[in-house]
């Protein structure tokens, strides 16, 4: 994920850079069926991203020092030995681990999905596997599948669950790929055998025991090619209707996945911005520096309004714990998203590029939604639109103060002044039009 060093943040530019630019694609089908597979993600707009692992037992140290990496790269940034690595999930018991708790948070910052991860680079499965005996089943003193319980716990509460799997890297297995090469001889082997042996028969595993998968989020194609992936791909077919990202390799996926970043004018295929609530995305002990609630909830916002999707990260402790700051914000999200999430669920790109003021529109059916994130004394102008048949405040306030004019080469020019009370966040203005608004 986000990385530090500069190998690093040259892999993410590459993962990311890949926007469905692979030679073939994965689902053949017509555009009536792709869009209607794509429905509910298309409506979701929101999503979780849950990093969690063995690398939280450390928490971005390593023999008392930190390491300048985010917290699930310490075993390749910190250069760290296979067998000593492996003696972590012997310390991992996330005894306070409550999945439901998780999936009712999420439900409460007004997500419509979750996403995390499998297996991460460092090899670790957290399910218990039969293709390999480093799991969270076998290997820890917890003695339980805890995504078998997520998985429970999101059909119970309506919450569609995707899995993150590292198909290439591997940082435990002979044979799986590593950034910037190999650094212990107990890695070496066949990148074909660990792709047929291990990655394989784990994509499976996760794919015909914890359904129904919504997603399959692949990540860092390191070393793949067409034969790898030719291992892989076919698996998508054991999940109807799965949603795949454009990280496996050689293969076009269904969304692409800008990290960390908004593409200043979106992109023109479906897309997932995922992001940090910090610098980090497995627990890292050290870094408390937090966005604020208002600048994540702009970023959702912004990513809305350009046609995207935001999957927001939390990275869990060793003992099953979603830090503090992270339920915090998630809680004040889902207060400001009660309120004004009609204007996010199945909205996309406003007709308006250039607002002149600091806020963002969306568009849904015949209405149009104006975001307002700082009000000019003299209120906002919206110019060159349709006529609006009504208008009104979201939070209910009222909006009696709006007047029409019409100017010269400039259309409608409807002015709206601020209200009385104005949300801290941002304030929506639902503008209601005979016709949906064009683009």
């Amino acid at each position: 994920m986000r990385c530090i060093t500069v190998l690093l943040v040259a892999l993410t530019a590459m993962t990311a850079a890949t926007q469905c630019s692979g030679k073939e694609t994965l689902f053949v089908e017509t555009k009536e069926q792709r869009d209607k597979r794509m429905a509910w993600w298309r409506e979701a707009r929101f999503g979780l991203f849950i990093h969690w692992g063995v690398y939280s037992v450390p928490a971005g140290k390593w023999d008392g020092k930190d390491v300048p990496s985010v917290g699930e790269w310490i075993m390749n940034v910190g250069k760290i030995p296979v067998a000593d690595y492996a003696k972590l999930p012997g310390q991992f018991n996330p005894a306070n681990y409550d999945a439901e708790a998780w999936v009712k948070l999420a439900r409460e910052a007004g997500m419509k999905y979750i996403v995390i991860t499998s297996k991460h680079h460092d090899g670790f499965a957290m399910f218990h596997s039969k293709a390999s005996p480093y799991n969270v089943y076998d290997a820890t003193p917890f003695k339980r599948d805890p995504l078998a319980e997520l998985a429970a716990a999101c059909r119970k509460y309506d919450m569609k669950l995707g899995f993150y799997y590292s198909q290439a890297q591997d940082w435990h297995h002979p044979g799986g790929a590593a950034s910037g090469g190999h650094w212990d001889p107990a890695q070496d082997g066949s990148m074909d055998d660990y792709i047929r042996d291990i990655a394989a028969p784990q994509v499976k595993e996760i794919l015909t025991n914890y359904g129904p998968i919504a997603i399959m989020w692949w990540d860092t194609p390191v070393d793949m090619n067409k034969e790898r992936a030719d291992m892989l791909a076919p698996l998508m077919k054991l999940q109807p209707g799965i949603i795949v990202n454009n990280r496996l390799g050689y293969y076009d996926g269904d969304f692409g996945t800008p990290e960390q970043e908004i593409p200043a004018q979106g992109l023109d295929t479906d897309w997932e911005t995922c992001m940090t609530m910090n610098d980090t995305w497995g627990y890292k002990s050290a870094d408390n520096n937090w966005k604020s609630t208002t600048t994540l909830v702009h970023n959702l916002i912004d990513i809305v309004s350009k046609g995207g999707n935001y999957l927001l990260n939390v990275g869990p402790t060793s003992l099953g714990e979603i830090p503090a700051p992270s339920v915090e914000r998630l809680k004040e999200i889902g207060a400001w998203m009660k309120v004004n999430g009609e204007a996010i669920y199945g909205a996309g790109r406003g007709p308006i590029a250039d607002l002149g003021f600091d806020g963002r529109c969306t568009t849904k059916g015949n209405k149009l939604y104006v975001f307002v994130f700082n009000w000019p004394e003299g209120g906002i102008e919206l110019t060159g639109i349709a006529s609006i048949e009504s208008a009104s405040f979201l939070d209910g306030g009222e909006l009696a103060r709006y007047k029409v004019q019409c100017e010269a080469g400039r259309g409608n020019v409807y002015t709206i002044l601020p209200p009385a009370k104005r949300d801290p966040i941002a304030t929506v203005i639902e503008l209601t039009y005979a016709e949906a608004p064009k683009h």
